[in-house]
């Protein structure tokens, strides 16, 4: 009868701890992505095409995109990473300002140096600088196209 007893507990909390974990992994992934705080840093350029590590693919010759340093992605397999669903980039250098999807990862990169796309660079600062340093850049929540403040709900309205 004991035996009984503990297989009902365990079979009655199972569904609980499962809703536990998915609540907390939702969470905790996606505060490990610090949008809306700004960081200074450098960006390069690159014109890479075929799949990128948010597993579609990608022409860094012709695309508006980013890839974004290995330190911020938290999934063990980088297609189901947070930063993938609806995380974009904003740059700033110079009094110009983009914002770009990251579509990519940058292993070679320290947190706070990015590889944008040859377009989004040249948006910038012109191809033979290299190396923009000096820049200002955040992670920002992207959805339809628009950029929103994390604060935002993401509704019907906000995406019309």
């Amino acid at each position: 009868m004991r035996a009984v007893t503990k297989n009902l507990r365990i079979l009655a909390g199972a569904p609980l701890a499962a809703a536990a974990l998915i609540a907390l992994t939702a969470g905790s992934a996606s505060a490990a992505i610090p949008v809306n705080k700004p960081m200074s840093g450098k960006a390069t350029y690159y014109t890479d095409a075929g799949y990128g590590a948010c597993g579609t693919r990608i022409d860094a010759s012709s695309q508006l995109l980013v890839a974004v340093p290995r330190s911020w992605w938290t999934a063990a397999n980088p297609n189901n990473d947070p930063v993938c669903k609806g995380i974009s980039v904003k740059v700033t250098y110079q009094g110009k300002t983009i914002t770009v999807p990251v579509k990519d990862q940058c292993p070679s990169c320290d947190s706070t140096h990015i590889d944008l796309s040859q377009p989004a660079f040249a948006k910038l600062a012109p191809l033979g600088q290299g190396v923009i340093n000096g820049l200002t850049w955040q992670f920002v929540k992207s959805s339809g196209g628009k950029t929103i403040a994390l604060s935002e709900p993401v509704t019907g309205s906000t995406l019309g």
